[in-house]
């Protein structure tokens, strides 16, 4: 059994894959500002560039050993990058549908409502009171968050949009599900380096037909790079050894960091008013995760 520890370090852990999530936004707006490029050319680069950043590390890590994956291992590895793959896939065509607020909120809240009923009855995670409780608050809190931001009249309730909307929520759920189960079995380079290779090749694929952009001035290959090493390998390597005592539920509410930390990036820089429902939000996301941090 996990030590209290062990579960403060592999939670904070998450806070800080969810603190570096929340930076993609700013970096693709920066990208997006210089070049005609696309969200499906971003995100086959950020995977792309990710993979071979976890293969270094599992030859420091664990050298020849990193080969050693059962099977059906690595069937689940694969697994995890077609869900990764359709996780972005999803969401950049449901915001062509039903714009950024509903394909956004339903991307990020409905994840964890899926993590939940998963863990608690095929896992058998019986999640606490509190962590219910801090669900609630992420989620409203969430809510508020993206609808302060966003300006309504950008989305529309096209089924279309929504359902693409949830096959997203439904792939990024999976991937923390399918996760939490290597945790103690593989170091968290060797899952990762599986998972993102494979989501890099789907990506692609998706990529070539519309037309792949692999042309960017100098300034934007080093935010490629960034997007690639801090917010997608160093972080979702966090994340995967954060899961070692974290619950997939908690982990999954834990990740609603993200938008916190793209608003206040965008106050930061570039003066968007967050308004009285921004702020309210931001604090019921912060007391979600007080309250998971010092959970008895």
């Amino acid at each position: 059994m996990r030590s209290q520890g062990s579960f403060q370090r592999d939670f904070w852990f998450i806070v800080a894959a969810s603190v570096a999530w929340g930076t993609v936004g700013v970096a693709n707006q920066a990208i997006y500002a210089h070049t005609a490029t696309n969200a499906l050319s971003l995100a086959f680069f950020r995977l792309a560039i990710a993979a071979p950043l976890f293969l270094i590390a599992c030859l420091r890590l664990l050298g020849r050993r990193f080969l050693s994956i059962k099977l059906r291992d690595l069937g689940v590895m694969v697994l995890m990058g077609a869900m990764q793959a359709l996780y972005q896939a999803s969401y950049s065509a449901a915001i062509a549908y039903s714009g950024v607020t509903i394909s956004t909120l339903i991307a990020l809240c409905v994840a964890p409502i899926i993590v939940v009923l998963c863990s608690t009855f095929l896992m058998h995670e019986r999640p606490t009171r509190s962590t219910l409780l801090a669900l609630l608050c992420a989620f409203f809190g969430t809510i508020l968050l993206v609808v302060s931001r966003t300006d309504p009249q950008q989305g529309n309730f096209s089924l279309v949009g929504i359902g693409l909307a949830l096959l997203s929520a439904t792939g990024y759920a999976a991937f923390i599900l399918f996760g939490r189960l290597f945790t103690t079995s593989y170091h968290s380079v060797q899952i990762n380096f599986v998972a993102f290779g494979t989501g890099a090749l789907i990506l692609l694929a998706f990529a070539l037909p519309g037309g792949l952009v692999a042309t960017y001035p100098t300034g934007d290959w080093l935010l490629l790079f960034y997007l690639g090493s801090i917010p997608t390998a160093l972080a979702y390597g966090l994340f995967q050894a954060g899961m070692r005592s974290v619950s997939a539920t908690a982990a999954s509410i834990i990740t609603l960091f993200e938008p916190l930390t793209a608003a206040l990036l965008a106050w930061l820089l570039f003066h968007e008013q967050l308004g009285p429902f921004g702020i309210l939000g931001g604090l019921l996301l912060v007391g979600a995760l007080l309250l998971l941090a010092y959970k008895k």
